[in-house]
């Protein structure tokens, strides 16, 4: 007892050692190409304001607006169960929480926009708005009244508006640094790209402004979004975006689908051009493959039919955010852009429906397998993973709360993060 047994081999130590160096390089490009998940909270949504109609209020403004609309069109749990279809068990929750989220942080992610949703206009007058942008996203960091991510859209590298983007980024990030430095939430968003070469580009000018200013290599990432042919397939016939990727040098921090460009790039006539569509589908399908395991996550994009209107239109409108929501959710696309105030109630309606309808099965499953109890279904370590991930995203938007996570599992929010491979573990 306690002495290992000897068994009987054929390879001598020198073949498991050679197989080793030979994929010595193989190893270390697995870790370096496929970190995994980066271990922060994904928001939900990106709301876009240009901008000339950012202000210090946009925030609030956009709650109070989402609160007007919810109360004018669906004042309680029934009624915006009959709208939506939410199942009655769900309702009175949903509703509850949608109301407290809008309430609390009715925005996670605000994109200030100086590409689509601005346009050219005289170089003073974007200079002014860059630097005011700045201002006030300093003033609200200073003040807690940010939202958790916050940053700005510049135009894109093409050669007609390169300059103007670069001067706007660089007033936006000076005007931050000269009030106190880089907030933790900063996201930048590149628009419009279509070759690599651009998103090479846009490194070589964020590590010029790290060592300007004497930041960290590698502090600033951006988002790259993808709203062209050709940064899904390239002229060679391969899949672009996962060039783009590389191209990042790890500061990639997610692929945002332009819905309206990407479609009208494709041919498609405006009245069809949808999150839905088929060349949609295609084009995020594609970028799934290539960021799958990277650490860069995806967004989908949005709707252009907004609610407002009579009740019965901004019912029809709700219906269909709605299930263009729930349906980018069931196809692991955990984040989408949402145009107009009256867009929040159904995202979070909807957000919180998915993680509030699976909560108890994916519990289930997931103490099950920390259990090894077996059960009706054989989940293996991959799909842990995918529990954990789908409970902690449910925490991190407010759709559940870790007291309920922990009755139903066993676990914290320490232990969901080991499960979950995040790098970070914050027992909350």
């Amino acid at each position: 007892m306690g002495q290992q047994e000897t068994v009987a081999t054929s390879l001598a130590d020198t073949v498991r050692e050679g197989i080793g160096a030979a994929l010595a390089q193989v190893d270390a490009d697995l870790a370096r190409r496929y970190p995994g998940d980066p271990g922060t909270r994904q928001p939900v949504h990106t709301v876009y304001v240009p901008g000339d109609a950012f202000a210090a209020d946009t925030l609030r403004s956009w709650g109070d607006q989402a609160l007007a609309a919810l109360d004018a069109h669906a004042p309680d749990a029934g009624a915006l169960a009959a709208v939506l279809g939410i199942p009655d068990a769900l309702a009175a929750d949903v509703h509850d929480r949608v109301r407290a989220k809008l309430v609390r942080e009715p925005i996670e992610d605000l994109r200030i926009d100086f590409e689509d949703g601005y346009g050219p206009r005289p170089d003073a007058e974007e200079d002014a708005a860059a630097a005011r942008a700045a201002a006030l996203v300093a003033a609200a960091n200073e003040n807690g009244t940010a939202a958790p991510y916050m940053g700005i859209r510049m135009k894109c590298m093409e050669a007609a508006v390169r300059d103007r983007g670069i001067r706007t980024l660089d007033i936006f990030l000076t005007g931050l640094m000269e009030a106190g430095g880089l907030p933790g939430g900063l996201v930048l968003t590149l628009p419009k790209v279509t070759y690599a070469e651009q998103v090479t580009a846009m490194v070589r000018l964020l590590e010029a402004f790290e060592k300007a200013h004497g930041l960290e290599s590698g502090r600033i990432g951006f988002e790259i979004q993808i709203e062209t042919t050709q940064s899904i397939l390239g002229a060679d016939g391969r899949a672009t975006v996962a060039r783009m990727i590389e191209a990042a040098e790890g500061r990639a921090t997610s692929l945002h689908y332009g819905t309206f460009d990407y479609s009208a790039s494709c041919g498609v006539s405006a009245a069809h051009q949808s999150l839905d569509h088929p060349v949609a589908d295609h084009a995020k399908a594609v970028m799934q493959v290539a960021a799958a395991g990277t650490g860069v996550r995806l967004s989908d994009g949005s709707t252009n039919v907004l609610p407002v209107g009579t009740t019965d239109r901004v019912h029809e409108a709700w219906r269909l955010h709605y299930g263009l929501v729930s349906r980018s959710l069931a196809r692991a696309y955990y984040q989408g852009w949402d145009m107009h105030p009256a867009h929040l109630p159904t995202r979070y309606a909807a957000v919180y429906a998915f993680y509030r309808g699976g909560l108890e099965q994916a519990a289930a499953r997931l103490a099950a397998y920390v259990a090894k109890a077996g059960g009706d279904v054989m989940d293996e370590p991959a799909t842990a993973k995918a529990l954990s991930g789908y409970l902690l995203r449910g925490l991190d938007c407010g759709a559940v709360d870790i007291a309920e996570v922990a009755r139903l599992t066993g676990l914290t929010r320490a232990d969901l993060n080991a499960l979950a491979g995040r790098p970070t573990a914050t027992d909350a």
